[in-house]
């Protein structure tokens, strides 16, 4: 198996501890991000011998973000906590200006909606950055890989 057959992600799961019903675009957002994500990401555990290819459990627990890594066969590898912290002013920013996203393309034209979007995504960028930085030397993925777990953690958030 080549590294890139092992450097990735081949099944994620977002465990939340109750069931939380979300508007369609929210599910879209999940739907989306999940489905790009398993079919391509670069993700792997920094300085492990265990290789991948992984499987992903991401929840929220204790104000704490879980990243728990399983091998194929679901033998934990490893467990990531990072703090919720750093990521709160980024995911309330992001959540604003998808609403404004999401009304906008109801209504406004297409370059206040051109506008809107550019913002959105850089807020994406932003956080995505930020999960690269505050997981650097324990899991190493790529920009794309980390925009689209961006959007999970986003979704995670979402209490209802």
């Amino acid at each position: 198996m080549t590294s890139g057959q092992r450097d990735r992600i081949t099944h994620v799961e977002l465990v939340e501890r109750n069931v939380v019903r979300r508007s369609a675009e929210v599910e879209h957002e999940r739907a989306v991000a999940l489905f790009d994500l398993l079919e391509e990401n670069r993700f792997s555990l920094v300085g492990d011998s265990t290789d991948g290819p992984y499987r992903l459990y991401l929840s929220i627990e204790d104000n704490r973000l879980i990243f728990d890594v399983r091998s194929e066969g679901d033998a934990e590898l490893a467990k990531v906590q990072l703090p919720l912290t750093p990521f709160r002013g980024i995911v309330k920013d992001y959540f604003l200006i998808c609403d404004s996203y999401y009304k906008a393309i109801k209504t406004a034209s297409p370059s206040q909606i051109e506008a809107v979007d550019m913002g959105r995504r850089g807020l994406h960028n932003e956080g995505s950055e930020l999960l690269r930085e505050r997981l650097a030397g324990r899991i190493d993925m790529d920009l794309q890989t980390a925009r689209r777990l961006f959007t999970l953690i986003c979704v995670l958030h979402i209490r209802g």
